[in-house]
């Protein structure tokens, strides 16, 4: 394994700077300190051909800013929080409305759009960053490290780790966009996806959850066996017209706290590669790519079309700090915030 610096350009928030993780078959993944993100992922096919199967930008950056989120940490809070507000011991805190009536992904600038501290750390890559009390309206001061490791096995390991010094809230993912045919390839209707997850999470028409958590059997939101994208995404069901595709919070079967557990597997029937998802966190939200139409041009140099890739994000569940009855988002002094994610490729 051999992790190394490779890039470094100006930025007006100071300097961007891109790491590569390469195992001993030439697979690598880069991460990037805008967003603590994954900027690339090249792995074999079935016939060994090297693609990067992660969604990105030709300019690092258009990563800063980027509707999409591609490959970066959103935060504090990963998703949406119904009315840009939450109560937390008593007092009301307002943040950002900044996705229709709704706070999205730690607000307009989050986590996702600032330089991160990076450094290497043996076997990987490591991004710090300390939120300030009252940044984008959330309360006390947060310290995130995010930490990436690469093995031989084609395993991606995404390691949040989190600490405060007053009651917040926090929820952090990765929100890479996935296309196994290559990041150039077009759409991903058709590749198959299974979840761990017999339940999901019903929205109201700007994907705030109802706090239901109605069965998949019989539903659009089936995925126990795996299917393509692409089946069901045009079926007249509520969840797919308001989001104009997939983009839904699951529940994780069997999911207990701190202990990982199998998400999601996806599968691309053309070049073979398959990506496997194991987490700690109970939740698990899917999205199509519903609206990538209009974003920056891709690392090919070609402009985007909705679909072109498909984020699985593990996280907690979407606006938790306004329902008592899912898992707590709740951080305070004293605890200590850890969740993983990993990424495995393989081919069949």
């Amino acid at each position: 394994m051999t992790v190394s610096k490779i890039r470094t350009e100006p930025h007006a928030q100071g300097e961007i700077e891109v790491f590569r993780l390469a195992n001993a078959a030439g697979a690598y993944v880069d991460v990037c300190n805008i967003g603590a993100g994954v900027t690339a992922v090249v792995v074999p096919d079935r016939e060994g051909r090297m693609a990067d199967v992660a969604l990105g930008y030709r300019d690092y950056a258009d990563y800063v800013g980027d509707g999409a989120c591609f490959g970066k940490t959103p935060g504090r809070f990963a998703n949406r929080i119904a009315g840009g507000r939450f109560t937390l011991d008593g007092k009301e805190y307002r943040l950002a409305v900044n996705n229709g009536p709704n706070h999205l992904h730690g607000g307009p600038t989050g986590f996702a759009n600032r330089l991160w501290q990076g450094e290497t750390t043996g076997d990987g890559v490591a991004f710090t960053r300390t939120s300030p009390d009252g940044e984008e309206g959330y309360p006390g001061t947060l310290t995130a490290r995010i930490a990436y490791t690469w093995d031989d096995d084609c395993c991606l390991t995404v390691l949040f780790e989190a600490a405060c010094d007053a009651p917040t809230i926090v929820n952090l993912t990765n929100h890479s966009y996935w296309n196994l045919a290559g990041e150039n390839a077009g759409s991903v209707l058709g590749h198959e996806l299974r979840l761990h997850a017999s339940r999901w999470l019903p929205t109201d028409e700007t994907l705030i959850p109802t706090g239901e958590l109605a069965g998949v059997a019989g539903t659009p939101m089936d995925f126990r066996t795996s299917k393509p994208l692409g089946r069901d995404i045009r079926a007249d069901f509520p969840a797919l017209r308001y989001g104009k595709g997939y983009d839904n919070c699951w529940a994780v079967d069997d999911w207990r706290a701190d202990e990982e557990t199998t998400v999601a597997e996806l599968y691309d029937p053309k070049s073979g590669r398959r990506l496997s998802v194991r987490s700690t966190q109970p939740g698990v939200q899917v999205y199509t790519g519903n609206w990538l139409a209009g974003s920056p041009l891709s690392k090919s140099g070609r402009p985007y079309a909705d679909y072109d890739g498909v984020a699985i994000e593990c996280q907690g569940f979407p606006d938790a700090p306004n329902r008592p009855d899912f898992p707590s988002a709740e951080l305070r002094p004293g605890e200590a915030y850890r969740r993983t994610i990993r990424f495995r490729f393989d081919v069949r």
